[in-house]
This record gives C-alpha cells, sequence and structure tokens, in this order.
C-alpha cells in the first residue's frame, strides 16, 4: 500500500527516502514487506503522500502495528515455512476467501483423517508427532469458519479432488459427508467443475484470492513446489478475472452438492 500510494503520487524511492532521512533500501524494504516499519515513519510517509482520510490512515497505522504482533499460528513457527505463517496471518484477518483447488480438496473443508493421509503422503520420513502437530495446525486454521465474524468461504474444486482416494475408501467417505455438511453452513459455498466441463482457464495450478477490509489491496497466494508466493494489483485482479471465469464454467452450488452426495454413495 505504502507503494501504491508513493507511485501515485509520482515520487521515487530516493523521494521518500530523503523525506524520511533513510536510505534508499529501507525504503524498499519497507515497502516489499522484508522489514517492519516504525508508526512515526508510517505517520510521515502518509504526510508526504498526502493520505488525509481518517479511516485510510487508521488501517495504515494498524496494520503497522499488528505486523510485530504473534497470534496462535507462533507456537508452529519453528515447524513451518516463513511464508506460510505470513498466510495464516492474512487468513486470520481475511473477510473472504475465495479458492480454486485442483487437488486435493482445501485445508479449511478438510477432515482430520484426510489430513492426517495427505501429510503422510507427502512426509513419508515424519515422525507420528511431527504428523499430528501438522493435523493439529490445519485443523486450527478452521477456526475462522466459526462465529460471529466467521469468514466467507467460496471454493471452487476440479473433479479430481473428490476422484482422487485419499487415506482408504473409508476416510475419503467421511470426507465428502463432511463437504455436505460444510455446504450447509451460510458462509461457506462449493462449487465442483466437473471432467466434462473441457479444459481448465487455470490449467497451471490452484490459487486463493483474500480479501480483507477497505482500504487494504485483495491478495492473491498460490502454493508450488518452492514456497508460497503473493501477488497483489493489477496482478490479484487478473486472478480474480479467472476465478470468475471459473465459477462459470463450474456446477452451481445446488448441482456441486448433489454431484458431491452421488460420489459419496459410491464409496
Amino acid at each position: 500500500m505504502l507503494k501504491e500510494l508513493r507511485e501515485q503520487n509520482g515520487l521515487k524511492l530516493t523521494d521518500s527516502a530523503e523525506y524520511l532521512q533513510r536510505s534508499f533500501s529501507a525504503i524498499s524494504k519497507f515497502e516489499s514487506g522484508a522489514l517492519p516499519i516504525r508508526e512515526p515513519e508510517v505517520l510521515a510517509l502518509m504526510d508526504l503522500y498526502g493520505v488525509e482520510g481518517e479511516h485510510q490512515r487508521a488501517s495504515l497505522l494498524q496494520l503497522s502495528n499488528e505486523i510485530s504482533k504473534t497470534g496462535w499460528w507462533e507456537k508452529y513457527s519453528s515447524e513451518v515455512a516463513d511464508w506460510f505463517i505470513d498466510y495464516m496471518w492474512l487468513e486470520s484477518r481475511a473477510e473472504r476467501i475465495q479458492t480454486f483447488d485442483i487437488t486435493p480438496i482445501n485445508g479449511l473443508v478438510q477432515t482430520a483423517a484426510y489430513a492426517e493421509a495427505l501429510f503422510r503422503a507427502a512426509n513419508p520420513h515424519d515422525s507420528s508427532a511431527q504428523i499430528e502437530r501438522g493435523v493439529e495446525l490445519r485443523m486450527s486454521r478452521q477456526a475462522i469458519l466459526e462465529g460471529e465474524n466467521a469468514v466467507e468461504l467460496e471454493i471452487i474444486m476440479e473433479e479430481a479432488a473428490l476422484r482422487r482416494v485419499v487415506g482408504g475408501r473409508e476416510v475419503m467417505k467421511d470426507q465428502l459427508q463432511h463437504l455436505l455438511t460444510c455446504s450447509e453452513r451460510p458462509n461457506i459455498e462449493l462449487r465442483v467443475v466437473p471432467f466434462d466441463a473441457g479444459a481448465l482457464v487455470s490449467p497451471n495450478g490452484g490459487f486463493m484470492l483474500i480479501t480483507m477490509e477497505n482500504p487494504f489491496p485483495m491478495i492473491a497466494y498460490s502454493v508450488s513446489p518452492a514456497g508460497g508466493f503473493y501477488v497483489e494489483s493489477e496482478e490479484a485482479g487478473r486472478l480474480a478475472a479467472l476465478y470468475d471465469r471459473l465459477e462459470e464454467m463450474s456446477l452451481s452450488p445446488e448441482d456441486s452438492v448433489a454431484f458431491i452426495a452421488a460420489l459419496e454413495r459410491k464409496q
């Protein structure tokens, strides 16, 4: 957001650095998130960039202050990658999460047994204690779907995610039943892209769109074997348009539930 404000004002990194009496690299690190920025510096930059709206000023200050705060997930920080800690921070502050998954089924609607089977397959050398911690973390993340401020979750899943048998028939049957239960909750919408819908408009993999309160930008997030990465602004907008196209080629929520129920009966 600081980078966008600077560019909107036609200023260079050197201009902001001179104003704050900081180095060029420090301003660059502030904008990339590599270096936490202190409240006095946020206030000074907002003045430089002409940010006068009370809500926007308060939101920027709140965000800068929260960077140094820890969350429930910090106790897992030594066991998971830094990029995933960042993701959980965003996830905990989301108002809406839209996700497209090719496989597996999204972690926010997984059962513990399904998650355990995934962890054992992906990490065959991990101890039982490590697997249990991974499952515990995944189940804890699902708390954002509950309570008065429950996150709105929209999931589009490729048919392959539903047909791949993870953990055996019994585990898979329970997982499909869990999806049906989730679909009954007012803040969760499930959609399926069936095989006969044709070629996927997102052949390179799944992604998530995270919407927080204004004025924070939409964040797009994707995971690869090399780790997770994030994009904002125009890049996030392009993925949002792609999500809309995926929604058009998917079954309706009602037909998707019927599709999942039919698969569940076959397990």
